[in-house]
């Protein structure tokens, strides 16, 4: 594809790509550098669970707000200086984490961290929509998104260096962690120019502008809209519940479980990946539209995210291991699948849209995380809440068959 106002060597827009990779992995680390280092934030500041707890939830609604707020500038502004500054914003906010000094700071602190997060979303989708062409944003969106992944592998190695006594407290952590997304920054400045962000015309004109309330009340939004519940649903669910499923469902040590984790994320970017591989291939080899390619690779994930329902048979040992890791590769192969259908619906509206839906989903699943302890308390087991989870994604496989129809010829507006 050739970029407006530049000449570009062919792999620039995904050496660009790689960029975006390592932001969505900052992202992650600023994330969950607080749950690593729980323990000793509550036993320093005599948190009770509930006080924790609400350090998450705050979190948890501030990124709604943020995903809505950044969503509708990310189509206002220039994303060249809109990312940058969102980046450097988050960054900021965890590095102050480290140097609070009471709970209501730190509360103030994770809740601006959550807005601040939540744009990366939208400038980071604007960004692979103006550089790829659409047969290749599903692969791009793919190593965008295993960014995730690579943070949640990296940060407790990251943070267990960090919090000694040679190095320092937890505070520390927070702020090393924090820094490295200034340096990004700088990268970011370099090797990008403001008009290597303008969509191509073929792209920008694809189709008649829509207006928005037209598109967020069409039947292909609503689809999107269940797809992204049902996605948001295993990957969170697995994320939060899965080493209380194996220590306390299942009997293994903390020490155990921790390792399996790690291997769990690394499963899970390899999904992430073949994703993108496997969208390229039927594109390319078996002469699919990018559009229909996306819909087999998501409904394949969604196969691998149903051996939830052999999880009430399994016991310790390889076999229930190896599930887990085959679910977790499914879990986040659904995600750059849905992000390119986010950019299929409109040409005009990318950030706003990725900014409705984001809020949409964590306004709705956030509450299943409280209904799936209650599940827990009144079965005894984890079992139920994930086999539920694993098997949610055809929702949007339902979705998609009943309320998006493709228009023959072009992506529409």
């Amino acid at each position: 594809m050739t970029i407006v106002g530049a000449t570009r060597p062919p792999a620039w827009k995904w050496w660009i790509t790689g960029l975006l990779l390592l932001a969505t992995t900052i992202n992650y680390m600023d994330r969950v550098t607080l749950a690593n280092a729980s323990v000793r934030v509550t036993q320093e500041f005599g948190l009770n669970e509930q006080q924790y707890g609400n350090l998450e939830l705050a979190f948890g609604w501030a990124f709604a707000v943020g995903s809505l707020v950044f969503g509708f500038l990310a189509d206002r502004l220039k994303v060249y200086w809109l990312y940058p500054c969102v980046l450097a914003s988050w960054s900021l906010m965890g590095m102050i984490s480290g140097w609070t000094q009471d709970y209501t700071g730190l509360l103030v602190c994770r809740t601006l961290l959550g807005f601040f997060e939540a744009g990366h979303w939208p400038c980071a989708l604007k960004t692979t929509f103006a550089l790829l062409s659409e047969k290749d944003r599903t692969m791009g969106n793919s190593v965008l998104q295993s960014g995730a992944s690579i943070g949640a592998i990296l940060t407790p190695q990251v943070m267990k260096l960090l919090m000694t006594e040679e190095l320092g407290s937890w505070r520390s952590a927070f702020v090393v962690v924090g820094a490295v997304g200034l340096v990004w920054v700088v990268f970011w400045l370099v090797l990008l120019r403001p008009r290597d962000l303008e969509v191509p015309a073929a792209a920008r004109d694809a189709g008649p502008k829509s207006a928005l309330l037209d598109i967020v009340l069409s039947r292909r939004f609503w689809a999107l809209a269940l797809l992204i519940t049902g996605t948001q649903m295993v990957w969170h669910m697995y994320r939060v519940w899965l080493m209380k499923f194996l220590q306390s469902g299942r009997g293994y040590s903390e020490g155990a479980a921790l390792d399996f984790n790690s291997f769990y994320y690394i499963s899970t970017d390899v999904g992430c990946f073949l994703a993108g591989c496997a969208s390229l291939w039927l594109v390319r080899k078996r002469g699919l539209t990018a559009h229909h390619a996306r819909r087999w690779v998501y409904a394949g994930a969604c196969g691998l995210t149903s051996l939830s329902l052999c999880l009430p048979w399994l016991v310790k040992g390889w076999l229930l291991l190896g599930v887990l890791l085959i679910i977790g590769a499914g879990a986040l192969a659904q995600f750059p699948c849905y992000y390119s259908f986010v950019q299929e619906l409109s040409a005009h509206h990318v950030g706003r849209l990725t900014g409705l839906l984001s809020m949409w989903v964590w306004a709705v699943t956030s509450p299943l995380h409280r209904l799936f302890g209650w599940v827990a308390d009144e079965t005894g087991s984890y079992d139920t809440g994930l086999v539920i989870a694993g098997v949610a994604p055809w929702i949007g496989v339902v979705a998609m068959t009943l309320l998006w129809r493709e228009p023959r010829g072009k992506m529409a507006a």
